[in-house]
């Protein structure tokens, strides 16, 4: 079924009112993309640009020097690819000059003016939403003193926040947007393109439509607390003398439980040190997702099946999770890891005792084949494997109790080592007859993985949770932090995993899927989704 997006376009190609769809993903470099931008690029790109044979530009919104740097210019150019962007980028610093000719347009026109207020004084101007604003007294300058102070401001001879230019507009208007808003001011920062040569910068909601119209933008989407900005953004079009000007529509955000979706509170994270850097897997940022495994197909898929409205809404975490899951189950390969090991020693073998088993590298695809590792007298397995004292329906390993062992044999367990109720070894003996692919005389409900205490490596698991609690929304996200966001595990796995590449995924069994860490130098493996509950027991 076609978003209300796609109802528009279509209606718009059909009607001849363009030759070819073109639209923008504008993003600030002011940090890292994060999964809510995925659907604004998904959108323009996927669902707009591509569908209906058109251009989609990557456009850097850069007109605030302060807060802007070349990292995130880097950063942003490597995410959207990686998500399989492709077309032209462009910057709004380089349609500066375009945007100061516009501006003293304005002001000849007598639709803009040179205003001394101070942020207090705006504020208090500016009136409510049931009264509506003052005008101030430069608001009637002359077209001659404003054309002047303007240049003024240009040429540097004007202190920071001394001199604004305000759009001329409306001071009694019911959208507040439109009650003169400031259109440029004053900013002695150096730009990581265009370096010193201006002093001057223009706001967001005066250069945004401007950046759309020089492009020949023809769709300018956007998400919803833009909407009552759309009628600033059709005035700057008009009154700048643009033909056939683009046009703004709106679509809801995405809002995803226990996620912080707000750039300035995930800069915020950053900053205290919190989490390591935008890309820490825990970040919902397309860098923090990458490096914890997702793939750019499972988020496009996300954003697909999120589709696109008119109304706000939250998005369940366990969405997502799905997406991911359901790849990795179709393409990992399989291997044992044991995160809290036990040594099991098979007592009925002698030291030199090694047999090879097979075990398959995917079930859910045959032509993968099989793997073939070893199993000797001495094991790893999870402490939560072994029970002193198990609960009801326990089908795991117990004192005298049977269990089998993941492509190996049925064992039976005869003695253990314990300490203040803590399990330091367990010992067992092989059943004859029971070696997994032939007929077994003993029949066990339970079956559990393991490693070979020979040759197996070392690794380090890194279980990584959402950085919010669950409930509580109301609250301030610093109060709904997740203490156990990251628990680190040192772990016993197949030998196999020593040869994994940065971001190879795998399940591992039981366990869930993880992929080798991006950064890390030694095996760190980031467990990107848990399986579902069936698949752990």
């Amino acid at each position: 079924m076609a978003n209300f997006i796609e109802d528009i376009i279509e209606k718009d190609l059909a009607e001849g009112k363009y030759d070819k769809i073109v639209t923008r993903f504008p993003p600030e470099p002011n940090g890292c993309l994060h999964i809510g931008h995925a659907k604004a690029i998904c959108l323009d790109y996927y669902g707009t640009a591509v569908k209906y044979g058109g251009k989609c530009n990557l456009r850097f919104d850069d007109t605030n020097p302060v807060k802007e740097d070349e990292e995130f210019v880097e950063s942003i150019i490597d995410t959207v690819k990686w998500l399989g962007w492709k077309g032209d980028i462009y910057y709004a610093s380089d349609y500066f000059d375009e945007m100061y000719e516009c501006a003293v347009k304005l002001i000849k026109k007598g639709k803009a003016y040179v205003d001394d207020i101070t942020p207090e004084q705006m504020k208090e101007l500016r009136g409510t939403l049931t009264e509506p604003g003052r005008e101030t007294a430069n608001r009637n300058r002359s077209v001659e003193e404003n054309l002047k102070l303007f240049k003024d401001m240009k040429e540097g001879r004007v202190p920071d926040g001394a001199l604004v230019l305000r759009a001329k507009i409306d001071m009694a208007s019911p959208n507040i947007n439109m009650r003169d808003p400031i259109i440029y001011r004053v900013v002695r920062a150096r730009h990581h393109r265009q370096g010193d040569k201006w002093c001057i910068y223009p706001m967001y909601d005066f250069a945004h439509p401007l950046e759309d119209a020089v492009e020949g933008i023809t769709h300018s989407l956007c998400t919803l607390e833009f909407e009552d900005h759309r009628p600033l953004y059709d005035w700057v079009l008009k009154e700048c003398g643009f033909e056939n000007p683009p046009h703004q529509y709106e679509f809801a955000r995405l809002n995803i439980e226990r996620t912080i979706m707000s750039k300035r509170y995930l800069k915020k994270l950053v900053d205290e040190g919190v989490v390591d850097g935008w890309d820490d897997p825990r970040m919902p940022t397309l860098a923090g997702l990458r490096r914890r495994g997702y793939t750019p197909a499972s988020i496009r898929t996300f954003c697909e099946r999120i589709g696109i409205a008119k109304a706000n809404s939250t998005v369940e975490a366990g969405q997502l999770e799905s997406c991911i899951r359901e790849e990795l189950n179709r393409t990992a390969p399989r291997v044992m890891a044991v995160l809290d090991p036990v040594e099991l020693e098979i007592t009925n073998v002698g030291e030199d005792y090694s047999q090879v088993c097979e075990l398959e590298i995917n079930p859910s695809d045959e032509s993968a084949g099989t793997r073939r590792i070893d199993f000797g007298k001495h094991l790893y397995i999870e402490q939560s494997d072994f029970a002193l004292d198990p609960p009801p329906k326990y089908h795991r390993l117990t004192l005298g109790g049977v269990v089998r062992l993941k492509g190996a044999y049925i064992i039976r367990c005869t003695n253990v080592d314990a300490e203040d109720g803590k399990v330091k070894k367990v010992y067992a003996e092989i059943i004859e007859g029971t070696k997994s692919g032939g007929a077994s005389p003993v029949k066990a409900k339970g079956v559990i993985h393991w490693v070979n205490a020979k040759d197996c490596v070392d690794i380090e698991a890194r279980l990584y949770d959402y950085l919010l609690n669950a409930g509580d929304e109301d609250k301030d996200f610093s109060e709904r932090m997740n203490a156990e966001s990251l628990v680190v595990k040192h772990a016993k796995a197949e030998k196999c995993l020593a040869a994994a590449k940065p971001l190879d995924s795998f399940q591992f069994m039981r366990q869930g899927y993880f992929c080798r860490d991006l950064k890390s130098k030694g095996l760190v493996f980031n467990r990107t989704v848990e399986l579902k509950d069936s698949f752990r027991k």
